[in-house]
């Protein structure tokens, strides 16, 4: 079994049915002790001290891990991802390339997961049969997603938590299924959380460390967490190629805003915590979520790994009091 790093979600169905371990850069990078020094390590290798904070930390995570190869999505994700590709390549590290198609073309999606799994050593109708096992570990993930907003018995931090492991299940996915169905089993017997404010949040996975406790600790509680839901995607009852299309990060922004606005509706969302990375070209998209959503919107930029600064702290603050006129009585 090969470890194969990827840069976001793809297509897993793919690796495992080749019988590859994947492994999410991004929570290796996110999730480790020493997250600050990957950065380090990138900017000691050459990486311009303006590069996006997550392109250099998951640069530093496929080293720190070892990983035998590493899947990078050149379209559909960061717009840096080929210059890392070429870099890990030049560094001797083999990168297989996966696009996500603007389009939503069915067929063209269809051929990119093809080539994914010939390029892995698989075909895709054993990836297609992969599906139907790892849909049972997204359940779980889903159950988690369902009782932080309909019954109120799961922190904003635990559901992203769940939702954002989904995108590699931690590289076993009976492993991850057993730890999510303990959590269940807990959390099911707890009393329902009191925050009378509730947020929605979209954008990439924080950077920021201790936001989703800041916001509980001044009475709101994030019932929405966007992209990691769409992590774990959360389509069952569809083929692999329709759950890949349907999957709302890759392509436009306008598929995002009908994704979040039917979620603020259904989930009872008072506001929107939108996190935009620093030197991301996604931050554009603000000035359209901004004026599409339906409820107010606070924009975060986070840099580097760290905890939330004095400045954004004040703004957290002047966004919740000025919500608590939207909250239910």
């Amino acid at each position: 079994m090969g470890r194969i790093g990827i840069t976001t979600t793809v297509p897993i169905e793919a690796l495992f049915a080749a019988g590859h371990q994947p492994v999410d850069l991004n929570n290796v990078f996110v999730s480790h002790p020493e997250r600050r020094a990957f950065l380090e390590r990138a900017e000691a290798a050459g990486f311009p001290a303006s590069t996006c904070a997550w392109i250099k930390g998951i640069y530093a995570a496929a080293k720190v891990t070892g990983v035998d190869a590493v899947v990078g999505v050149m379209a559909g994700d960061c717009s840096n991802t080929q210059a890392l590709l070429e870099v890990w390549q030049f560094e001797g590290l083999r990168t297989i390339p996966f696009s996500y198609p603007y389009d939503r073309s069915p067929e063209a999606l269809r051929g990119e997961i093809e080539r994914l799994c010939r390029k892995l050593g698989t075909t895709f109708e054993a990836a297609e049969t992969e599906k139907v096992r790892l849909d049972a570990c997204r359940a779980g993930a889903m159950e988690v997603d369902r009782l932080s907003w309909e019954e109120d018995r799961v922190t904003g931090f635990e559901s992203h938590l769940y939702q954002v492991s989904a995108s590699d299940f931690e590289g076993d996915p009976e492993g991850y299924r057993a730890k999510v169905d303990a959590f269940l089993a807990e959390a099911r017997r707890r009393p329902s959380l009191s925050h009378p404010l509730r947020l929605g949040y979209v954008g990439v996975p924080p950077i920021l460390e201790g936001l989703y406790d800041l916001l509980e600790s001044r009475g709101a509680r994030v019932v929405f967490n966007e992209t990691q839901r769409q992590f774990s995607l959360p389509y069952p009852d569809a083929s692999l190629v329709d759950a890949y299309l349907r999957f709302t990060y890759p392509y436009d922004v306008f598929g995002r805003i009908e994704d979040i606005r039917r979620e603020i509706g259904r989930r009872r969302i008072h506001g929107i915590i939108h996190y935009v990375q620093a030197f991301c070209f996604r931050q554009m998209e603000d000035l359209i979520l901004r004026k599409t959503l339906g409820v107010p919107v606070l924009t975060l930029e986070g840099d580097r790994p760290g905890a939330v600064d004095a400045r954004t702290l004040t703004r957290i603050e002047g966004f919740l009091e000025m919500l608590e006129g939207r909250a239910d009585p």
